[in-house]
């Protein structure tokens, strides 16, 4: 797609997608009306290697911003996934448990994780735009 963003450094090469926003923590997220779309960034994907396990909440628990809310299993490490708002999950993608690896091959389409509907109004603000996000990689690439 046009207007995305290649950051090459020294580490690696990674793609941000124009048309979602970014958080501090590496998840990406796309917003639609109360409700977001999120998964993690291919530089995030890329510094986990190959994901082996997908932990996903159950469809209608509480979650707050902030809150570790998915956990991915790599053969190098686990991490954590984080809630970007206040909600509740409405959907997890539910393929990730057998596919796993979704999240390497596509992070930003079919490797998605779940959906949160905001408990208020969300404030795009408070995230990062792909410039801003690409900034970001290229300064922990250094």
């Amino acid at each position: 797609m046009s207007g995305d963003i290649v950051v090459k450094t020294k580490l690696g090469e990674y793609l941000i997608k124009e048309g979602l926003l970014y958080t501090e923590t590496d998840e990406w997220i796309k917003v639609e009306g109360e409700t977001i779309t999120m998964g993690i960034t291919d530089y995030a994907q890329k510094k986990l290697k190959y994901i082996v396990n997908v932990e996903l909440p159950e469809q209608g628990a509480k979650v707050s911003k902030g809150e570790a809310v998915v956990t991915l299993e790599s053969v190098k490490s686990v991490a954590d996934v984080y809630s970007p708002v206040d909600g509740e999950v409405v959907e997890v993608n539910e393929e990730l448990l057998d596919s796993p690896d979704l999240i390497n091959k596509d992070p930003y389409g079919k490797g998605w994780v779940l959906k949160i509907k905001s408990s208020s109004s969300i404030d795009t603000s408070q995230f990062l735009t792909p410039s801003a996000y690409a900034e970001k990689v290229k300064k922990e690439e250094q």
